[in-house]
């Protein structure tokens, strides 16, 4: 990734953290977030049972919410302060089944407006230090102000 965006808010990687404190779901399928940058969220998780569908393959449903995850994070690290991003459009698509021991994914923003973030994430599978693409998304992120919204 090579753009180069507006920083907002200076203290975003707080604000990020202080974000994931109250991200419940994320906690619950043990997904991590470990890079941070303007514009840019990588995150993992060891693939355990809880996320596998009837074949054994990663469930569809945690593919898109990890894709999801990172964009939307990826989105809130160039929002000023007061401001929050919610999905307004997100189209996932799965290229190989999910199957090995990590799935990590990597969401990047494409070009940040005012009202609209757009964004991109890839989601890939680790088995035996190989990694293969599962999945490619797209999201379109709505900046929304706190105090328009009664928060």
């Amino acid at each position: 990734m090579s753009a180069q965006f507006t920083v907002l808010n200076p203290n975003y990687k707080e604000l990020i953290v202080e974000k994931l404190i109250g991200q419940r779901f994320m906690h619950h399928i043990g997904f991590e977030l470990d890079r941070i940058e303007p514009g840019l969220v990588t995150a993992g998780m060891l693939i355990e049972e809880h996320i596998l569908q009837q074949t054994n393959f990663v469930h569809g449903g945690a593919t898109s919410t990890l894709a999801d995850l990172v964009m939307g994070f990826a989105a809130y690290t160039l929002v000023d302060v007061g401001q929050v991003v919610l999905t307004a459009d997100l189209r996932v698509s799965y290229l190989n089944p999910g199957q090995g021991d990590k799935i990590t994914a990597k969401g990047f923003v494409i070009k940040a407006g005012r009202k609209m973030i757009f964004c991109e994430s890839e989601v890939y599978c680790e088995k035996k230090g190989v990694q293969t693409i599962i999945a490619k998304a797209s999201a379109t992120m709505c900046v929304v102000n706190l105090i328009e919204i009664g928060l």
